[in-house]
């Protein structure tokens, strides 16, 4: 089968995809110049440089990521190992990932894992070497983020999101938003908040609860038993029918949105009205958070700047020429979001 060589206005014809030799033919240079505008070159003038990029649009030329890698001894590609990524929080952190890897210019290659045996993670830590990544992040959940870092490799840059001794980390405040939430509560005028917590293995639900708790006592408001939720609407509705018994109840701080949507609906059946009896308060500000009934009142993740917060931590060590004396710790910030969920106490 022929090839039709490129001219100008023409594309590849009945031949396979476009190689250099075509983009440098369209664009009148060498192709030895197309390969430096791929590999950033610093000495190729910004006319040359537009002159190629535009050929290689004509084309839709990519370049080759074996070949770029070996070339510049980088993948452009970064591992994400998560554990539990069917939960809004983990899926949100991959999404936001992926968006920030790709303003980078970089891939992203996720591996989801089950559990944190020590053979899923070195699994995945092989499979990843197999694709030549440049660094990983790693989305622990239940996990301790350390318990995991220990089975990567060693020289591989890791950035975790969550709190870890060993590597540099990006997470949440998963302590002030809880603390913001009690305290809109109490200074609607009502006794006490009831909690529907989170599953107790995970760092995050830990942390809300323990916000929750170190708000009441501070007010000298009785603290109630929490109830312990699993993150979803159903353990929510569970939980929610045996506080909607109690006539007591008047603010109930959910562990996240879908166990308050849960609760909500456990109010709704019970006639317990919301918020003129019962003030609601969820966590995560998920999309549809503002069209539940009533629109729910929630603590806001910012997961975009979790996302690039992560990547230029990692960016950061990929381009270091030696470890930092410390990891790098940053902690991005909550927003209480006010809606039509809780009301002044009647």
């Amino acid at each position: 089968m022929t090839r039709e060589r490129v001219r100008a206005g023409e594309t590849v014809r009945g031949g396979g995809r476009p190689g250099l030799r075509d983009v440098a033919e369209l664009a009148g240079v060498s192709h030895q110049t197309v390969s430096r505008v791929f590999k950033d070159h610093p000495r190729v003038s910004a006319e040359t440089r537009a002159k190629v990029l535009a050929a290689a649009a004509q084309l839709d030329f990519r370049p080759n990521a074996i070949a770029r890698a070996l070339a510049t001894g980088s993948s452009r590609t970064i591992g994400v190992v998560s554990f539990d990524t069917t939960l809004f929080g983990p899926a949100s952190m991959v999404s936001a990932i992926e968006s920030s890897a790709r303003d980078a210019d970089y891939f992203v290659s996720v591996v989801g894992l089950a559990s944190p045996s020590r053979r899923s993670v070195a699994e995945a830590a092989d499979r990843m070497r197999g694709q030549g990544v440049d660094g990983i992040i790693l989305i622990p959940g239940h996990v301790p983020a350390d318990q995991v870092v220990r089975h990567l490799p060693a020289m591989l840059p890791v950035v975790s999101l969550s709190a870890a001794e060993t590597v540099a980390s990006a997470s949440v405040d998963q302590y002030d938003g809880p603390l913001a939430a009690v305290r809109h509560l109490l200074d609607l005028g009502h006794r006490t908040v009831h909690h529907v917590a989170g599953p107790a293995d995970w760092l995050d639900a830990r942390q809300r609860e323990q916000a929750w708790r170190d708000a009441l006592t501070a007010a000298g408001a009785p603290v109630p038993e929490p109830l312990p939720g699993d993150w979803s609407a159903a353990s929510g509705y569970e939980r929610g029918q045996v506080l909607a018994a109690d006539p007591r109840v008047s603010a109930v701080f959910a562990a996240n949105d879908h166990i308050a949507l849960g609760v909500l609906l456990a109010l709704h059946e019970a006639r317990r009205r919301v918020p003129e009896e019962v003030s609601v308060i969820g966590f995560d500000d998920i999309p549809e958070a503002a069209f539940f009934t009533p629109p729910l009142t929630t603590v806001r993740q910012d997961f975009s700047a979790l996302g690039r917060r992560s990547m230029a931590l990692l960016l950061d060590q990929i381009g270091a020429s030696a470890p930092a004396a410390s990891p790098v710790a940053a902690v991005i910030p909550t927003e209480l979001v006010v809606r039509r969920s809780t009301a002044r106490r009647a």
